[in-house]
């Protein structure tokens, strides 16, 4: 995650302001956050960012995450102030002791891994016999991934084509400039290839984009209309 350290930083209080605005399309995605966090265990969660959803993981649903990793100093101090005991570092290089954890979790973070597979690895190594990888993201097949897509190879939201398409509070494009997104079958590949099995699934934000906000959606199965799917894989 190291490139894409300084849009994070810049843009700190950015992000956590724009999640706010659009409080269904956070919810829905804590809400599928927390669809298999039922038995956590011990858990950590990979580029925790400012540690904005496991706060209303905590408050919403009585799920304590207590440990996070993450690259940015400024949304570092932010999860700190949140509760979390924050390590620095990036989903591919930071030391987790071998078989430490029952959960680790990717929300949002896969698109902003430059090497996705060696940060799987890393967390393979971390989880327990029979732990889980829950890897939460905008798939690239998805409305908002074709969305984002086509904002980072224009840049900017002021172009024409955008008029009627995008969310009131649209994403930062200083983030969409700096992801890379991959579609769920690409990453269950890479899964497996690891040797992650008995993969699940479930998804959010079923509308188009530009209505995604009008109401909070509860996790339904499956990947193949969500512009938020979890990938549940055991070790």
């Amino acid at each position: 995650m190291s490139m894409h350290n300084s849009a994070f930083d810049e843009y700190a209080e950015q992000y956590d302001s724009w999640f706010l605005k659009n409080k269904n399309v956070l919810d829905s995605e804590v809400a599928l956050l927390a669809h298999f966090l039922t038995s956590p265990g011990r858990a950590i969660s990979i580029g925790c960012g400012s540690g904005l959803f496991e706060a209303l993981l905590r408050q919403d649903y009585g799920i304590d995450i207590q440990e996070g990793v993450e690259p940015a100093e400024k949304m570092r101090d932010i999860a700190g102030k949140r509760g979390l005991q924050v390590r620095s570092g990036t989903a591919e290089d930071v030391e987790l002791a071998p078989a430490s954890f029952d959960t680790v979790i990717f929300n949002g973070t896969a698109s902003y891994i430059e090497d996705l597979k060696k940060a799987c690895e890393n967390a393979f190594n971390a989880i327990k016999p029979g732990g889980r990888l829950l890897l939460l993201d905008v798939p690239k097949e998805s409305s908002y991934g074709l969305l984002y897509t086509l904002g980072k190879e224009i840049g900017s939201w002021d172009h024409p084509c955008f008029i009627g398409t995008t969310p009131k509070s649209v994403y930062p494009v200083e983030f969409v400039k700096a992801a890379h997104w991959r579609s769920t079958p690409e990453k269950v590949t890479l899964l497996q290839q690891i040797g992650f099995r008995a993969f699940q699934f479930a998804q959010t934000l079923t509308k188009h984009p530009a209505y995604s906000n009008d109401v909070k959606e509860e996790p339904v199965e499956g990947y193949d209309r969500g512009d938020y799917v979890c990938i549940c894989a055991t070790k």
